[in-house]
């Protein structure tokens, strides 16, 4: 409205900055007339915001605003500076921190508008969750009345029991009053037992009265000693049909939501393990009382940015997630539902897919499998070293040294393009186990050669301590094997790190992946509990790869379920 109009005021259609005021038109021809200085004053639309075109310092009223205190974060003047409040502070020149300001500025506007995507997304899920919260609230307020209808019926069921035995206890007491009130109303004067009594009276005729009489005669006495000690026929108390319902309303008075009606499931870390898929695994203390479970995954980036999370209803306790990404870390949680009542999430589980698509095979029972050494299951996903009774036969030969080998087997699927990850797992009894990679010549040379004359024992850099090792690294051999036993991992040798015994040996990890990149010429060995690569090095690659193991002395080796293929759902993508 106009500031300077004679009530009341009209509304304004200016406001002058210069004077800080609002005016209509007729006002502001008045107060701003042609050929003054005030005609050039600036004016703009009607508004309540009038900034000053000069800031002037809070403190010093008459000092203009130059300087920019970096510890206050605040406009000062020189002033300030020199002896006020700011004197001991480091400032800086106004064009240096409104270039500062304005670079921080345009690069959080910049983060933000790089995030719109993702904003979006939020958004979208709080859409989703309002939707949610509304029916999972029509349908808490469904149960509600239901559970109340329920009580309802009980009250009016033992309503309606009451009162029928209320009513039968009152029509027997009523019954017996009006038995016994009917007789007392016998005796009294020209009715009943004294009117039949006076009639008898008058009889005149001695026999007929004697034997009438002797029969009255008995009533009356029964009349008159009830008359001498008078009791009613019954109570007019209905003490006992008092109903008693203090506990139950304290326990009504008390009826509320029951939220802690479901407990949090758990994840099993132990049985929730990630390949190509990931099979999650929980367990509910009170798993009977669930109707269903929500288990919940999402991404997250490299940068810790959390995606929107993907949600699948399970009615048992695991669940297998299909088509997820390589190299990349997903998170899981569950929670429980119980009609409309639905448990807290779970604490979540972090788990980092493999770097490369699951490398599905078999041990090969043809190529070089030693049946006198090695024992293979009939599933072909285990093998077991048997340092038996043959080995016993030709003990007097291991006195040289010369004869004590490793057996070999290999996988039954060769690969010749790609990146590929599979995993096994060493049994913690293991003497000595060698585990990676082999070209498809190599594998010739070492399971067709005598083991006498060649062995892979004396390969460089095969992972096992030989001379040759200290004094060759061949970057480009065509096999790759690490050492496994006594419950360790060795790493093998190598030019470019450290070489001292402790920095080589590792505990051995439950399972232990191994990635091959074909077409780089790469591999990896991994600790798959924590998707950690343990060692990597450059393979020749220039002809067919086979996942290759050999076993001294007592030994396990067990394939991964998922690596064999055999596991629920993994075996449609395999």
């Amino acid at each position: 409205m106009c500031d300077l109009c004679k009530p009341p005021p009209q509304e304004s259609t200016k406001s002058c900055m210069d004077c800080s005021a609002s005016y209509c038109n007729e006002c502001f021809k008045i107060y701003h007339p042609w050929g003054t200085v005030k005609a050039q004053h600036e004016y703009v639309g009607p508004t309540t915001n009038f900034r000053p075109k000069i800031l002037m310092c809070p403190e010093h009223e008459t000092e203009r605003i130059n300087m920019y205190c970096e510890l206050c974060k605040r406009p000062v003047c020189h002033l300030c500076k020199l002896g006020g409040n700011h004197s001991n502070h480091r400032v800086t020149t106004m064009s240096s921190a409104y270039k500062t300001l304005k670079e921080k500025l345009s690069k959080d506007i910049d983060y933000l508008i790089g995030k719109e995507s993702q904003v979006k997304s939020q958004i979208s899920e709080l859409n989703l969750l309002m939707k949610e919260t509304e029916c999972n609230g029509e349908r808490a307020k469904e149960e509600a009345i239901t559970h109340f209808e329920k009580l309802f019926e009980v009250l009016e069921e033992r309503k309606s029991s009451v009162l029928k035995a209320i009513d039968a206890s009152k029509k027997l007491r009523l019954d017996k009053f009006q038995t016994q009130m009917e007789e007392y109303q016998g005796l009294l004067e020209n009715n009943g037992l004294v009117g039949y009594a006076q009639e008898v009276l008058k009889e005149t005729d001695q026999s007929c009265f004697v034997q009438t009489a002797k029969q009255l005669h008995l009533r009356i006495q029964k009349a008159t000693e009830s008359l001498k000690s008078f009791r009613p026929a019954a109570q007019t108390s209905f003490e006992d049909y008092v109903v008693n319902t203090s506990k139950q309303t304290e326990l009504l008075g008390e009826l509320s939501f029951f939220s802690s009606g479901i407990d949090v499931p758990e994840i099993n870390e132990e049985q929730s393990k990630v390949y190509n898929n990931a099979l999650i695994n929980w367990h509910h203390p009170e798993k009977d009382k669930a109707d269903s479970y929500v288990l919940e995954y999402r991404k997250i980036n490299k940068d810790e940015e959390m995606l929107s999370w993907n949600e699948v209803e399970v009615c048992g306790t695991s669940k297998v997630i299909s088509d997820l990404e390589s190299n990349v870390n997903y998170a899981f949680r569950v929670r429980a539902y119980k009609g409309s009542i639905c448990s807290p999430c779970s604490r979540e589980l972090i788990l980092h897919t493999p770097p490369a698509p699951v490398f599905s095979f078999l041990f090969d029972e043809k190529c070089g499998y030693n049946n006198e050494h090695l024992l293979l299951n009939l599933k072909r996903d285990r093998v077991e070293s048997r340092a038996g009774f043959n080995l016993l036969l030709a003990a007097e030969r291991i006195q040289v040294g010369y004869y004590t080998s490793l057996d070999y087997i290999i996988g039954d699927v060769g690969i010749t393009k790609g990146k590929h990850f599979w995993a096994f797992r060493v049994e913690p009894y293991s003497y000595m186990v060698k585990v990676g990679v082999a070209s498809s010549d190599k594998l010739q040379e070492w399971l067709h050669s005598p083991r006498d004359a060649v062995s892979p024992r004396y390969e460089q850099d095969s992972g096992h301590d030989s001379g040759s090792e200290d004094t060759c690294f061949d970057s480009s051999q065509p096999f790759t094997l690490v050492t496994i036993g006594m419950k360790k991992f060795f790493i093998p040798k190598s030019p470019t790190s450290s070489n001292e015994p402790e920095n080589r040996v590792l505990p051995m990890p439950t399972s232990i992946g191994v990635f091959l990149d074909y077409d780089k010429g790469k591999v990896g060995f991994y600790d798959m509990d924590h998707m950690k690569c343990l060692y990597e090095r450059q393979v020749d690659c220039s002809h067919t790869m086979y996942p290759a193991f050999a076993l001294m002395g007592s030994g396990g080796i067990q394939l991964e379920e998922s690596i064999t293929a055999k596991y629920l759902e993994y075996q449609e993508n395999m």
